[in-house]
């Protein structure tokens, strides 16, 4: 297959439309249908269907375009590889991450990115676990800062998807965090069993977060009363404080934001959730990333991490 072709075939998926991706090649609409119509007779069977306000993918389609997604992130690692290579480590890295680790770990990284190789230009963007492997996949970031719960149908991995390498950075734990005048609020150092407070209000975060909320609780022998769900970490230690719940959050969140209202202690059925840098196999040999990818893996090695 022409790889041109499916190049242009993957900007019509994208932008949802033959119009919309001739927009964005600087073409005229009857050149990209033709390459369309070219690449549809080479795979033996329709890629689109033509809907009036775009085209829907057939399952041909859908599955072509995982290639199609593939080459991209290969031709972007090779133009990165060059540029890098041509300016002595300079280039463009472009990261993923959860808001917790975009809050504390990479500034950190990327602070020492910079002092090791200025002309490295970072792109960040905060996107939760699922979110940022799919903009991974997809070409449209280098890097994904990633965590995983014990709770996550992906814990239990020991790999990525094809082409991709999954490194483990280390552990986050997980902590309960009270109301300051709560019963169970002090002493500090000592864990306290989840089954103390199976009569309590509960806050959730993400759907992952909230599944190894239920997980813990349930391994303390009840299901949790959740009355509020926010991803916000500051906003559930507002809540928090004020004696409307309690909740478990991550220590990299209680280091990026630390509520004078709250307390944070230990439990016994609590986990650390695990860190991880995802990134395409070819993308790791590109010196810029390869840079940022140690910056990272530095930061992270200097952190509490049980």
């Amino acid at each position: 297959m022409d790889a041109n072709r499916l190049l242009i075939f993957r900007e019509i998926a994208r932008t949802g439309s033959i119009a919309g991706a001739a927009r964005a090649l600087g073409w005229t609409q009857p050149a990209v249908s033709q390459h369309l119509r070219h690449l549809e007779r080479q795979a033996g069977a329709p890629l689109v269907l033509r809907r009036p306000r775009g085209v829907q993918l057939t399952e041909a389609g859908r599955a072509l375009l995982r290639h199609a997604d593939a080459i991209a992130a290969r031709l972007q690692a090779a133009e990165e590889d060059l540029d890098a290579l041509g300016q002595r480590r300079a280039g463009t890295v472009r990261l993923a991450v959860f808001p917790s680790a975009g809050a504390t770990i990479v500034p950190d990284a990327i602070s020492l990115l910079g002092r090791r190789h200025a002309g490295i230009d970072v792109r960040l963007r905060e996107a939760e676990p699922p979110q940022a492997l799919a903009l991974l996949e997809a070409g449209e970031v280098d890097v994904a800062v990633t965590f995983t719960h014990t709770a996550d149908p992906i814990a239990g991995e020991q790999g990525a998807g094809p082409g991709l390498v999954r490194v483990v950075v280390g552990g986050d734990p997980v902590r309960l965090v009270l109301p300051d005048d709560h019963p169970h609020a002090g002493p500090p150092g000592a864990p306290v069993d989840l089954k103390v407070l199976a009569g309590e209000k509960w806050i959730a975060g993400c759907e992952r977060c909230a599944a190894n909320l239920r997980e813990a609780c349930g391994a303390a022998g009840f299901a949790p009363d959740v009355r509020h769900g926010t991803d916000d970490y500051v906003a559930a230690q507002a809540l928090i404080a004020r004696g409307l719940a309690v909740g478990l959050l991550p220590q990299l969140a209680l280091d990026a934001a630390l509520h004078p209202g709250v307390a944070v202690r230990p439990a016994l059925q609590l986990r650390s959730r695990t860190l991880h840098l995802t990134y395409h196999r070819e993308a790791g040999q590109i010196p810029a990333v390869a840079g940022a990818l140690r910056a990272l893996l530095d930061t992270t090695a200097g952190r509490r991490t049980a």
